[in-house]
C-alpha cells in the first residue's frame, strides 16, 4: 500500500489514526487530537486526517475516567500513513492480540509508527523496535528492557526518532514528539506557529533529559523568559553565554543552573538551536544563498551550518531547501 508524503500535496491529506485501547491515558489521546486533528486553514498547507479508532466498539479509558464510543474499527490502521499506538499508566498489563496484530502489519506496510509514553511497549510486543533505539518512561525503563532485551533503550531522552519509527517517553514529551514530527512534515516555522497556538516551546531536542526539576517560583517572574526573548532579538550578532549572563545579571555559573533547571539544556546549545530555527524559517521563506543563511542565523560559516543542520534536523541545506522552501509545492507562508 502507497502511503502519502505529508510534504506532497498532490496526494492528498497524511493520514494519522491513533489506536485507543482498555485503560489508555486519556492526555496523549488529547494531544494527538489537538496537534493532528484540529483544523489549521490559517497555516496555508495541507494538514493531516486524523481519525481515532479501537478494536472494540466501547473502551474504557484510564481508571475509568469515562468510556469512549464511537470511533472507527483497526479498519483505519490499514488505511494510515501515520500510526500512533496506545499506551496506559501501568503497561503489566498487555495490548489487545488484535491491537498488537494491526500494528505488526502496518508497521510492515510501511507506515510510519509512533508511541507516546508507554505506548513504546505495544511497539515492542508487535516486534517493531527489535534492534532499534527506543525511549520510554524512565519508571518503567527496566521492565521493559527485561521484557524486550533485543530494543535499544535509552531512558533519558525525551524522544527518539528512528525514521520510520517514533517513541517519546513521558505524557509531556508526547507534545514534544508530536511538534517534532510537525517539523518534520511541515519545516520548522509551521511547528513554530503550531507550538505558538499551544503556548508551548517548539524546540525542545530529542536529546534532553526526561526528568528537569522545576521548583515553583517564590516571586511572579523568575523565569528565563525575558532574557530568551533578548537573545532572540540577537541571534544574528556574536553572542556569548556571558551576554546571556549580564543581562540577566547574574554569573555565567548561575545561568547554567538556571538553563538546566527550566529547559533542561546549556545556555550554548539553546542558543545554537535557535539559530538552526531561524536557518530553517529563511530556507522556508525562499533564501537559497547557503552563505546568507549562516551569516543572518548567527551560525557564521557555511561549514557550521551544515554540520548543525545535519545534527539537529537531520538534513543539510540544500535537501531541506527542496524539501521545504517556498518552490516546494506548499504556498507561500
Amino acid at each position: 500500500m502507497s502511503r502519502r508524503s505529508s510534504q506532497d500535496p498532490g496526494c492528498g491529506p497524511h493520514r494519522v489514526a491513533m489506536i485507543v485501547d482498555a485503560g489508555t491515558n486519556p492526555f496523549e489521546m488529547g494531544v494527538a487530537t489537538e496537534l493532528f486533528g484540529l483544523r489549521r486553514p490559517e497555516l496555508g498547507v495541507q494538514w493531516y486526517e486524523f481519525t481515532l479508532c479501537a478494536a472494540d466498539p466501547t473502551v474504557e479509558m484510564h481508571a475509568g475516567f469515562f468510556t469512549l464510543t464511537g470511533v472507527r474499527g483497526l479498519e483505519a490502521v490499514a488505511e494510515a500513513d501515520t500510526v500512533i499506538v496506545p499506551n496506559r499508566p501501568d503497561p503489566q498489563h498487555g495490548a489487545h492480540p488484535r491491537v498488537v496484530e494491526a500494528v505488526r502489519e502496518s508497521a510492515a506496510r510501511g507506515s510510519r509508527m509512533v508511541s507516546f509514553c508507554t505506548g513504546a511497549f505495544v511497539l515492542a510486543a508487535a516486534g517493531v523496535l527489535d534492534g532499534r533505539r527506543a525511549t520510554t518512561h524512565w519508571r518503567w525503563a527496566e521492565l521493559f528492557t527485561s521484557r524486550y532485551p533485543r530494543v535499544h533503550v535509552d531512558p533519558d531522552v525525551l524522544f527518539v526518532d528512528e525514521g520510520a519509527v517514533l517513541t517519546a517517553a513521558g505524557s509531556a514529551a508526547a507534545l514534544d514528539l508530536g511538534l517534532h514530527i510537525v517539523r518534520r512534515d511541515h519545516g520548522a516555522e509551521i511547528a513554530t506557529a503550531v507550538s505558538r497556538r499551544l503556548v508551548f516551546t517548539s524546540h525542545r531536542d530529542g536529546g534532553q533529559q526526561q526528568f528537569v526539576e522545576r521548583p515553583v517560583p517564590r516571586v511572579a517572574d523568575t523565569s528565563l523568559a525575558p532574557v530568551l526573548e533578548w537573545a532572540r532579538q540577537r541571534l544574528e550578532y556574536p553572542l556569548a553565554v556571558a551576554d546571556l549572563a549580564d543581562h540577566a545579571a547574574t554569573s555565567v555559573a548561575t545561568l547554567h543552573r538556571r538553563f538546566r533547571t527550566e529547559l533542561g539544556t546549556t545556555p550554548l546549545e539553546w542558543i545554537t538551536g535557535e539559530r538552526v530555527t531561524v536557518a530553517c524559517r529563511l530556507f522556508e521563506r525562499g533564501e537559497e544563498r547557503v552563505d546568507v543563511v549562516a551569516r543572518k542565523s548567527g551560525l557564521g560559516t557555511a561549514s557550521n551550518l551544515r554540520e548543525q543542520m545535519r545534527r539537529r534536523v537531520g538534513l543539510t541545506p540544500s535537501a531541506y531547501r527542496r524539501r521545504f522552501g517556498s518552490s516546494s509545492g506548499w504556498p507561500e507562508r
